[in-house]
């Protein structure tokens, strides 16, 4: 089965044959969240174990999934992989991960996505259409040499007590957060079974592409509760947008440009195909949403209290807002005169 032509690397999964010896393996970024995890799990192995760079015959890409690396150098998710390769010519199985964002967050996407689902990633969110683009530069660079193979890993948002991203972390705190409207489901993935997703790919030769995410995924309401979030109330719809903008808006750090939408249509992904191949999640989306999200101080308040002070607050915006929009009526009015 050959990918569509805006997949990247082929959408079938496929497994070659581990060779006697152990793969020799270099790890960007390996001194990350994932790097670090991923690092560890190959020097335990008795199939791989990590080396120098040049030394190497297989590579772990993780520089395209450090959002945070490339924001603070604003750089692109292709810079430095092509010269890497290049530099490397011994190299003949590359693991890129990269995420499920590319497939981008849809009222219509199907539920859930499985990797031969073109990629739509959202036009706004600069980000995801650069993994897209490396996708296809790795499946490219495949295709030039043959017995050259490629595993793409998408993961869900990918989350540790010790290594979430501000992108995960902006995402997290905008689930669950919709002021009038029904939330998307939403999966969380922890970076312990994205380790292993990614010394698995290593250890198998798999090439093709390949969703990652535990089994299912949680309700939006569930989300919500996970969150602290205050209880829903019914606003006018005009009301309920500019609550919720406000709220986005001040979320801590850089929100990039485009994020939004993925907190307000789902993006869910199967993972029947890792699955097949031996892989298993170890921590559910709710014990990875837990521990790679901070605890709320309204999580430790009473129902009733919480009720209570939800509505105080709601009533406090309600006056900000009124007072806000009786201000630009003013101002308006009086430059008219």
């Amino acid at each position: 089965m050959s990918a569509s032509p805006n997949t990247g690397a082929s959408a079938a999964g496929g497994t070659a044959t581990a060779s006697p010896s152990p793969e020799r393996v270099w790890v960007s970024q390996a001194t990350g969240g994932l790097g670090a995890r991923v690092v560890r799990l190959l020097a335990a192995s008795d199939r791989a174990h990590p080396v120098d760079v040049d030394a190497c015959t297989t590579m772990v890409w993780l520089d395209a999934h450090d959002a945070d690396a490339r924001a603070s150098r604003r750089e692109s998710a292709l810079v430095g992989l092509s010269t890497t390769l290049a530099a490397n010519p011994q190299v003949t199985h590359l693991v890129l991960v990269s995420s499920a964002m590319v497939y981008g967050a849809y009222a219509n996407n199907p539920v859930p996505l499985t990797e031969d689902t073109a990629l739509r990633p959202d036009v706004e969110f600069a980000y995801a259409r650069q993994l897209g683009a490396v996708e296809q530069l790795v499946d490219d660079w495949r295709r030039t040499v043959e017995g050259r193979t490629v595993t793409v890993l998408r993961p869900a948002i990918a989350m540790a007590a010790d290594g979430t991203s501000g992108i995960a972390s902006a995402l997290a705190a905008g689930m669950g957060q919709r002021m009038g409207e029904a939330d998307p489901p939403a999966q969380f993935l922890h970076l312990d079974d994205l380790a292993s997703a990614v010394v698995l790919s290593v250890e198998r030769r798999l090439d093709g592409v390949f969703n990652v995410s535990p089994d299912g995924w949680i309700q939006g309401e569930r989300v919500r509760a996970l969150a602290g979030a205050v209880p829903r109330m019914k606003f006018p719809e005009r009301v309920s947008e500019v609550i919720t903008n406000l709220r986005w808006r001040f979320q801590r750090g850089p929100i990039p440009p485009g994020l939004r939408g993925y907190t307000r249509s789902p993006w869910l992904v199967a993972n029947d195909r890792l699955r097949a191949e031996g892989w298993q999640p170890t921590v559910t989306n709710e014990q990875a949403y837990v521990e790679g999200t901070e605890a709320k101080w309204w999580t430790m308040v009473s129902p009733k209290r919480r009720q209570e002070l939800a509505l105080g607050g709601m009533v406090s915006v309600i006056v900000v807002v009124s007072v806000m929009v009786t201000r630009g009526v003013v101002h308006a009015r009086r430059r008219r005169h």
